[in-house]
């Protein structure tokens, strides 16, 4: 069994490694809300399989699924023909985003592995948050550390989720004001003592506030849309030349930021664009075919989605990109693996995806190798 720990990560010697480092396995969980997945989510069971089965042709998945769904996942799953294992674990949720409800793993230098277990509000509680309750949701971490045996950190009173945070495993992590200064995460505290908490439980010697994330980003701007390293000193930020599109200027604004930044070691942040797809909006018939819910944010038609390339997952070897049938999409393809020699990258059709409210990196969540 795994322990709930009193003391500090930083204190203990232990880090956030970044998502290259090596993994033992990555987490996801199964989709079945149909007041936000269309046509009782089907289709979006089939987009995550595709996920699932590109990721586990570089490394273990293990699936975490309802007990109504968990046959469901097995049989869905259970056909594909992969590399590596997948695993299918009974656990009640809310929904499916693993990188925000499943747990946030640090390491230290003899291998050992933990995990912290952020408070979780549904990305804003009643100011903003996408459903209610999220009560499930908040035990996933805890429940994917007890299932691996892994002592845990539990942030009562501190609210973050994993796609607001990256890190470049040399003391340097990106974040957006927008996001963790947001009234609805953690009202009570300044940045200063936000800055405080990620030190201490991050391991991070310095934080680098990109302004806002991605235009109508439903989480309040989650880097993991917007900014990410591509390795120490270097980072990829989505990108437009539409002077015309709302997304310009937040794409201007931290460009501004991050060229005359510096990272935790002195060095000067380079930055490499990513171009975004064109626009994407939700359609009258994919808007129809939800369940409608007092519970859930409503997915209105017309609704413009929050489609970035920079939400891409690292694996062992592999690199799954999002792909919109976009003419960008080679490109951003193309750019990642010039940037990313030493992955394999795998473009995976992720509208269906896109329609609940992320993409790739939002539903996997990395547990970095360890001796555990």
């Amino acid at each position: 069994m795994s322990q709930t720990l009193r003391t500090i990560p930083h204190h203990d010697g232990y880090y956030m490694p970044p998502e290259w480092a090596p993994h033992q396995q990555t987490w996801m969980i199964w989709p079945e809300r149909t007041d936000n997945w269309r046509l009782g989510a089907k289709p979006a069971q089939r987009a995550f399989t595709q996920v699932i089965a590109a990721i586990a042709q570089f490394e273990p998945v293990s699936v975490c699924a309802s007990a109504d769904q968990y046959f469901n996942a097995v049989e869905s799953l259970g056909h594909l023909k992969t590399k590596h294992p997948i695993r299918v674990v009974e656990m009640s949720t809310n929904d499916a985003w693993c990188r925000d409800t499943g747990p946030t793993f640090v390491v230290n230098a003899n291998g050992g592995v933990r995990g912290i277990d952020w408070t979780f509000n549904s990305w804003g509680g009643l100011e903003g948050g996408l459903y209610f309750p999220w009560d499930l949701d908040d035990q996933v971490a805890r429940k994917i550390l007890e299932i691996e045996h892994c002592d845990r950190y539990r942030t009562d009173g501190f609210v973050l989720e994993g796609g607001a945070i990256h890190v470049d495993g040399e003391g340097t992590l990106l974040t957006t004001e927008e996001c963790l200064l947001n009234r609805n995460r953690n009202p009570h505290l300044d940045s200063r003592t936000i800055e405080r908490v990620l030190r201490e439980y991050l391991g991070i010697e310095k934080i680098l506030w990109v302004p806002e994330g991605i235009y109508e980003d439903e989480t309040d701007g989650h880097v993991d849309n917007m900014v990410c390293f591509v390795k120490p000193g270097e980072v990829l930020l989505a990108w437009t030349e539409d002077r015309s599109d709302p997304q310009y200027q937040r794409c201007q604004s931290a460009l501004d930021y991050l060229s005359q930044a510096t990272d935790a070691k002195g060095r000067k942040i380079v930055v490499h664009k990513l171009p975004l797809p064109a626009p994407i909006v939700s359609s009258e018939e994919e808007s129809a075919d939800i369940d409608r819910s007092y519970h859930c944010k409503q997915r209105l038609p017309g609704s413009r989605l929050a489609a970035s390339y920079v939400n891409f997952y690292l694996c062992n070897g592999g690199l799954i990109l999002p792909a919109f049938d976009d003419p960008n999409d080679s490109v951003a393809a193309a750019t990642l693996q010039k940037l990313f020699p030493n992955h394999q990258v795998v473009m995976v059709p992720s509208r269906e995806i896109l329609l609940g409210g992320g993409n790739v990196h939002c539903i996997t969540q990395q547990q970095p190798s360890g001796k555990n």
